[in-house]
């Protein structure tokens, strides 16, 4: 979902970016047709992920199992949400290089961006721990639901 988030909206909505556009620069046709092509393998990519994700969570909810609370629910997708925010804007952004956050702010600015994207990712991750954990405590108390 994080995934698909930050293509749908930094990429395509705000264009601030693309998949490779400090590899690949979108001032020509040529870089911006090879950006093109990276942002929908990404987003082809996401959305396998989401699917498989789903396909696991059908199979899983069709069996026997423990009671899952909202939070829970809300905390894991947090949790997958940052994981990709972090993940992302160390390996995309600090080591590759091969974009940042907003490239349509000037160049000296783009630290600042990328820093607050690794913020904003780990606050979700513990937001969404912090959750998952209170929820856990919540099913502990509960019994199995039996399909």
């Amino acid at each position: 979902m994080g995934a698909l988030f930050d293509g749908i909206v930094l990429h395509q909505i705000l264009q601030w970016h693309h998949t490779v556009s400090n590899v690949y620069p979108t001032s020509s046709l040529k870089g911006l047709q090879l950006n093109t092509l990276w942002d929908g393998l990404f987003h082809a990519s996401a959305y396998l992920l989401v699917a498989l994700g789903f396909i696991l969570l059908w199979r899983k909810a069709r069996n026997a199992h423990p009671w899952w609370s909202g939070r829970m629910f809300v905390g894991t997708m947090l949790m997958g949400f940052g994981s990709f925010n972090v993940v992302e804007g160390l390996v995309d952004h600090q080591i590759l290089g091969i974009h940042h956050v907003n490239e349509r702010a000037p160049p000296y600015q783009w630290i600042y961006w990328d820093v607050g994207f690794l913020i904003w990712g780990t606050a979700m991750l513990a937001l969404g721990w912090i959750l998952f954990k209170s929820g856990r405590r919540e099913v502990s108390t509960r019994r199995y639901v039996l399909s």
